[in-house]
């Protein structure tokens, strides 16, 4: 299993980025969070098989149907033990 850390930068708060993520990577089966960050960015750690992480990172482009991506960065994390994909608060 790979783990990354995505960020997302553009109009992603206030459009329901975070519910459109969480349905998505739940879709794929991903394990992992997605946070909104004060800067006005969204975070996504996000965990499964290379194939599939591909296939969420170019879904995240499109992302929920109010949002306007201006960016999606993404680097390689250590794995962790998660249940699910969840929305965490604003940090």
């Amino acid at each position: 299993m790979k783990s990354q850390k995505i960020k997302v930068r553009g109009t992603v708060q206030g459009v329901y980025f975070r519910k459109y993520t969480q349905a998505k990577a739940e879709e794929l089966k991903l394990k992992g969070w997605v946070a909104n960050r004060l800067d006005g960015s969204v975070d996504i750690l996000a965990m499964g098989d290379s194939d599939t992480l591909e296939q969420f990172k170019k879904w995240l482009w499109t992302g929920s149907p109010g949002s306007m991506v201006g960016s999606v960065a993404a680097e390689e994390t250590n794995p962790q033990e998660l249940e699910g994909f969840s929305i965490i608060d604003t940090f």
